[in-house]
């Protein structure tokens, strides 16, 4: 089975499209964990037992773990979450051309020396060629950057091309061009709702990744109503659940798991109405 496969039999198995962000900025980790030979890793093997039960996938996002013991941290961390039932989406917005990027496509390989994830999100700004490797991979699953949820992303995504249509619209449906295996969703971000279910109306069968529900307070129901694709779809919270319990000290887990929960609730009344 492809990517979408495997998330849709893990959305149904766990009635849940929340994705877990797991970005354990060093700085914000509990200090009982700071004498761990990998703070990181700690750090996310407890969040990953606490909410495990509610999430459909857990998404690392690069940046944090980009040095040799973060990219151990990253390999535990994809390794713990996948025994634990539950697909690797790696943040990492990645694209260039010819060797750099099939060696970004690693990132994909199961069988690559380093961490392999199930999918992956990358930036269209290079054009198909810089995206051809992610995409050749029938079984990983590549979200493509579209229509992002913070403030900085209207410079370039809403500006109008001469056909009278804003950038993240043509970027939307070129990636419905390049579904050709199945493979493909897209980003596109919650703070923005009318925008999310134009994109819905224009590429109803590809499922979107929607982030900015936690922290940056976007629209839960448009995310659900817009974000699935034949009930496949995911909804990103990440400080807003693993930092729960960042007052908690060594209860944190607790807090996060509760957050998790909370979020998959909230988000299946709205896929139940």
């Amino acid at each position: 089975m492809n990517f979408f496969d495997r998330l849709h039999d893990r959305i149904v198995t766990v009635d849940s499209v929340v994705s877990v962000g797991l970005d354990p900025d060093p700085s914000r980790l509990p200090d009982h964990l700071q004498d761990h030979d990998l703070p990181r890793w700690a750090f996310n093997r407890r969040i990953i037992d606490a909410t495990h039960e509610h999430a459909a996938v857990f998404k690392p996002n690069a940046a944090f773990y980009e040095d040799p013991d973060g990219f151990r941290a990253l390999e535990e961390t994809i390794a713990y979450a996948r025994g634990n039932g539950v697909p690797v989406l790696l943040d990492a917005k990645r694209a260039d051309i010819g060797n750099t990027t099939r060696q970004y496509a690693e990132l994909l390989n199961p069988d690559s020396p380093g961490p392999s994830a199930d999918a992956i999100t990358v930036n269209p700004y290079m054009g198909r060629d810089s995206l051809q490797p992610f995409l050749a991979n029938e079984e990983a699953g590549v979200f493509v950057l579209c229509r992002t949820s913070n403030p900085g992303g209207a410079d370039l995504q809403a500006l109008e091309l001469e056909t009278g249509e804003p950038l993240y619209e043509r970027v939307a449906a070129l990636a419905d061009l390049w579904n050709e295996n199945d493979n493909v969703g897209l980003v596109v971000g919650a703070t923005a709702p009318e925008e999310l279910e134009a994109l819905r109306e224009q590429v109803p069968d590809l499922p979107f990744l929607v982030p900015g529900i936690g922290a940056q307070g976007g629209d839960a129901e448009a995310a659900v109503e817009h974000g699935l694709a034949d009930g496949v779809g995911l909804v990103n919270s990440s400080r807003g659940i693993i930092f729960a319990g960042e007052d908690a000290g060594t209860d944190f887990d607790a807090a996060a798991g509760h957050a998790a929960k909370r979020l998959k609730e909230r988000l299946n009344r709205y896929r139940e109405a």
